[in-house]
């Protein structure tokens, strides 16, 4: 029995309400029958068939579809306007929260993959919409008091797989030496301390609205500054520069700028991606590195950052 790989560039039908009932099909359709439920030619699935493009098995000189893999192939990808479009392959971006660590072995690596930091929600809709290749992630669910997992729980069906980088110390940055003697959140309405806040989207932001809202503030009651940081860099600046006196980001953002910080949450930072892109070349390079020595040594140098679940699969769907 040979079997054909889940395509690494896929098609998709374009569904209707008009579409046939996936559960009056057999668990192993024929030529014949993949091609009534797909509502497309017997020569095109053959096509698709050769191309290796379409999920299925010969047996005994016959190619059969196992409807279960046909579903899975059909709601991996995006949809077309007919079958026979190409999905393109994933740009080769590495997208989501920025970090300077990943930065590092982005750089170090030699992956040849560019950075495209814009924050974890913005990264998981490039990764999704084949706009990038991996996505760095810091989502906090409050509710299960984790990270990524829940956010991921809602990604398109597909063959997801999330990968921990590292742990991270999020907390208050704030001037150093600390001049308003900051401690808390609260602390910061008390002091009436002006906070920059990371834009809409940002993992930073997201637990920031969490952290705030469990010690009973509302947004209203702080002193915001009207423009947002975009990264942990912009945020830190912010501070040293004297424009703003606190906002939430990693400790190595304030030890990399000579600023104060008070540890607030222990944050996962995982790299999600499509289980196949996993074992392409660059992202093995980028994970070659991001396993190796200097990684960890770097990672020292940054401070913040915890190495201990390094590698981990934390998401599998």
């Amino acid at each position: 029995m040979t079997h054909s790989c889940l395509p690494c560039k896929n098609v998709r039908m374009k569904r209707n309400m008009s579409s046939p009932d996936r559960s009056a099909v057999p668990d192993l359709m024929e030529l014949k029958e993949v091609a009534a439920y797909l509502r497309i030619g017997e020569r095109t699935v053959y096509d698709l068939v050769k191309q290796k493009k379409i999920p299925c098995s010969r047996v005994t000189g016959k190619w059969l579809f196992p409807k279960r893999l046909v579903d899975l192939w059909i709601d991996q990808n995006t949809e077309a306007a007919a079958l026979g479009r190409v999905r393109p392959t994933a740009s080769r971006v590495v997208a989501g929260s920025h970090d300077p660590l990943l930065e590092w072995a982005v750089r170090e690596s030699g992956c040849n993959m560019a950075m495209l930091s814009g924050g974890s929600r913005s990264g998981l809709d490039r990764l999704y919409a084949a706009e990038a290749v991996i996505a760095g992630i810091h989502l906090y669910d409050p509710a299960a008091e984790d990270f990524n997992v829940a956010a991921l729980a809602a990604a398109p069906l597909g063959e997801w797989v999330a990968i921990t980088m590292a742990q991270r110390q999020q907390g208050l940055v704030v001037a150093n030496g600390n001049p308003l003697q900051i401690a808390t959140i609260a602390d910061l309405v008390a002091a009436n301390a002006r906070v920059v806040l990371r834009q809409p989207g940002a993992g930073s932001r997201e637990l920031w609205d969490c952290l705030r809202e469990q010690s009973g503030y509302a947004q209203h009651q702080f002193t915001t500054l009207n423009a947002l940081a975009l990264t942990e860099t912009d945020l830190a600046l912010a501070i040293r520069e004297g424009v703003a006196d606190a906002g939430l980001a990693i400790e190595s953002a304030a030890r990399n700028f000579g600023l104060g910080f008070i540890p607030l949450k222990v944050e996962r930072f995982d790299l999600v991606m499509l289980r196949r892109e996993y074992f392409s070349a660059d992202v093995q390079r980028l994970f070659a590195c991001i396993m190796g020595e200097a990684f960890a040594l770097h990672a020292a140098s940054l401070a913040g950052y915890d190495l201990a679940k390094r590698g981990q699969v934390v998401f599998n769907s």
